[in-house]
């Protein structure tokens, strides 16, 4: 140890206190070292927290920190009531981390001598690859072919749910991977990517089956959210987004049933686009729901949210917009932060009016969907339902009790919500939020899931084109704006998303 001054009474122990809750995972302990205060800071290569309650409930659900032990530390002494504390650190797992932690003393704390960690800041090894976010991942996996194609230069991250030759779709299920044939064909979305020069990253993870919202892969943990570290990164397009937000790939190639576009990347700050229902080919794509599956993919910016399009997209004629219209009934579904946030993007947006029976239609939505996916999975999941996740288990318990009689009705609600849908779209670019909170955490992610369902059940019900802006809240959070037009319009979004 070394230090310039000497080291104020109580210091140390506090310091050695904190090292050994730490590898106990006493989050009271911890909890008490670190100063209960809103300025109190956190922060890792994740991103920073700022505030003793983030950090509180970034510990609790954690699960504990990698095993190490200290190797070095160096004490820095400003005054007598406050000290730097830097601690080189060696992991069980291999590689050395560093530690900076900013001390300071309360003389009315009898605890620790009241000494209290103010700021802190951690770093440690990377690991080869994060198995959160890729179930295999190369320099690249593929190269393109095409040296000079639309999108040479560009890497894609794969969702777990498209054939890459040479390898087996694991869409998110160890037991599925485990007998699933190896591809020995791209997909044709896939193989139109590395036609324009794209290569191929990596495969992403996906949830099981992509079969929810929230990122939350029970067997290989959730990717994590950079733009909003401690909270779910969104799903089922999970891994593709968060390698796309982390900057390891350029392009998310992903898909959206219910919303597995447009909520990661309303919850991660990316673009992101649900393309019109049958516009890009689902040839080699394993499905979820075939009436309600939809290519889509997510970028950091619009140009080049754009610039795939055109590749992937059928030849239209790109028409104008003059008008973006809000409804007020569908902000209103969403938090306060959120809809402040969507109402300031388009401060001169006309209202338009509009009542739609959402908790009918997201009703059957769900109905109709589950059926789909049980049909598509039952026969192979019957004896297998124990391999899911408990979420996802219970999805596919309850698809697999879903009647004839029960989806016959809910495809008669989907067909009268279609019509009144593709009514009021009409010609108009239609605008909302794409999920009705901030990414949540852990603990609150079941509270939203219904409704940001609502929100995003309208543009699959009626097969619509829908991309998503990334907005920010009046606390500096990622929300996502969502336009809406008529089946075909993609190209017509995604020129509005560019010049916003």
């Amino acid at each position: 140890m070394t230090q310039l001054k000497p080291v104020p009474h109580g210091l140390l122990q506090a310091f050695r206190a904190y090292e050994s809750a730490l590898m106990s995972d006493d989050v009271a302990a911890l909890d008490a070292l670190f100063a209960d205060s809103p300025t109190t800071l956190r922060g890792d290569a994740a991103g920073l927290l700022v505030g003793h309650e983030q950090i509180s409930a970034f510990r609790a659900a954690r699960g504990g920190a990698p095993r190490r032990r200290i190797v070095q530390t160096h004490v820095q002494v400003i005054d007598e009531d406050h000290a730097l504390i830097v601690a080189v650190t060696e992991l069980d797992r291999g590689g050395r981390g560093l530690q900076t932690q900013l001390w300071a003393r309360d003389p009315v704390r009898i605890e620790y001598a009241g000494w209290q960690v103010t700021a802190a800041h951690v770093s440690a090894p990377e690991p080869a690859f994060d198995s959160r976010i890729w179930r295999i991942v190369g320099d690249p996996l593929i190269s393109s072919h095409t040296a000079d194609g639309a999108l040479s230069g560009e890497t894609v991250a794969v969702k777990d749910l498209y054939a890459v030759a040479g390898f087996a779709v694991g869409a998110g299920s160890p037991a599925w991977l485990e007998q699933a044939p190896v591809a020995d064909s791209h997909s044709a979305v896939v193989a139109s990517l590395l036609d324009a020069g794209a290569s191929v990253r990596g495969i992403a993870r996906t949830e099981e089956f992509a079969y929810s919202l929230s990122g939350l892969n029970a067997h290989y943990g959730a990717p994590p959210n950079p733009k909003a570290p401690g909270r779910i990164p969104g799903g089922s397009s999970s891994g593709s987004a968060t390698a796309v937000a982390l900057g390891q790939a350029s392009i998310g190639l992903g898909t959206d049933t219910g919303g597995s576009i447009r909520v990661p990347a309303a919850y991660q700050g990316l673009y992101g686009i649900r393309t019109t229902h049958g516009a890009v080919s689902r040839e080699g794509l394993h499905p979820l729901a075939k009436a309600f599956d939809t290519v889509g993919w997510m970028t950091r910016s619009a140009f080049l949210l754009q610039a795939v399009g055109d590749v992937l997209l059928p030849e239209s004629p790109v028409g104008a917009v003059d008008e973006i219209q809000l409804l007020p009934s569908l902000v209103g579904l969403a938090d306060d932060d959120v809809a402040t946030a969507v109402r300031d993007a388009l401060p001169d947006a006309k209202p338009l009016a509009w009542a739609p029976s959402l908790d009918e239609w997201c009703q059957a939505f769900v109905t109709g969907q589950a059926y789909q996916a049980w049909q598509a999975h039952g026969a192979w999941l019957e004896t297998r339902l124990d391999t899911l996740g408990e979420a996802v288990r219970g999805r596919f318990e309850m698809a697999r009790a879903v009647t004839r009689e029960q989806a016959a009705e809910a495809r008669a609600v989907l067909a009268q919500a279609r019509a009144e849908i593709l009514d009021v779209v009409g010609d108009r670019v239609l605008a909302f939020p794409s999920a009705s909170s901030v990414a949540p955490t852990v603990a609150e992610a079941a509270e939203v899931r219904d409704d940001t369902l609502r929100l995003t059940c309208i543009a699959g019900i009626a097969g619509l084109p829908a991309v998503s802006i990334p907005v920010r809240t009046p606390t500096g959070l990622p929300a996502g704006l969502c336009l809406i037009a008529a089946p075909g319009r993609d190209r017509d979004l995604l020129a509005v998303a560019a010049g916003f």
